[in-house]
C-alpha cells in the first residue's frame, strides 16, 4: 500500500500525460493522408487510378462517365493521387467519419471525348 502512495500523490500533482479530446485535439501530421476527393469535372477517365490502386477499391467507367471507390476498402495510401495524369485526385487534411455501414463515393462526370471520336463525329 505505501508504495502506490508516492505514485498516487505525484499523478494528483503532476500534468495529465493523456488528451482531453473533444476540448484538445492534436493536430495532423507532416504528410498526413486524409478523405479522398475527385473533381469529376477534370477527370478523363482514363482508369489509371484503378489499375494503380493496391487496394482495388476504384472502379472507373469512361463509357458511363462513372467514377466509384469502396471508402470501407480503400486504405488511403495516396497512390491514386500520385498517378492521377489530371490532379483531380487529392486527399483532405480531415479524417473519414465514424460510419455504421458501407459506404462509397460515386460520381457521375461526362466522358471526354477522345481526338478520334471528335473527328468522325463531324
Amino acid at each position: 500500500m505505501f508504495n502506490m502512495t508516492k505514485n498516487v500523490v505525484t499523478n494528483l500533482l503532476t500534468k495529465s500525460s493523456t488528451r482531453l479530446y473533444p476540448i484538445a485535439v492534436r493536430g495532423h501530421f507532416e504528410g498526413f493522408r486524409g478523405t479522398l476527393v475527385c473533381n469529376v469535372d477534370e477527370c478523363i477517365f482514363c482508369r489509371t487510378c484503378m489499375i494503380k490502386c493496391p487496394s482495388q477499391c476504384i472502379t472507373v467507367d469512361n463509357k458511363a462517365g462513372t467514377w466509384i471507390c469502396d471508402a470501407m476498402a480503400c486504405v488511403y495510401c495516396g497512390v491514386c493521387v500520385d498517378v492521377c495524369p489530371t490532379s483531380c485526385l487529392s486527399m483532405t487534411k480531415e479524417h473519414r467519419p465514424v460510419a455504421t455501414e458501407r459506404q462509397t463515393i460515386s460520381l457521375q462526370g461526362v466522358p471526354k471525348k477522345k481526338k478520334k471520336e471528335e473527328a468522325a463525329a463531324e
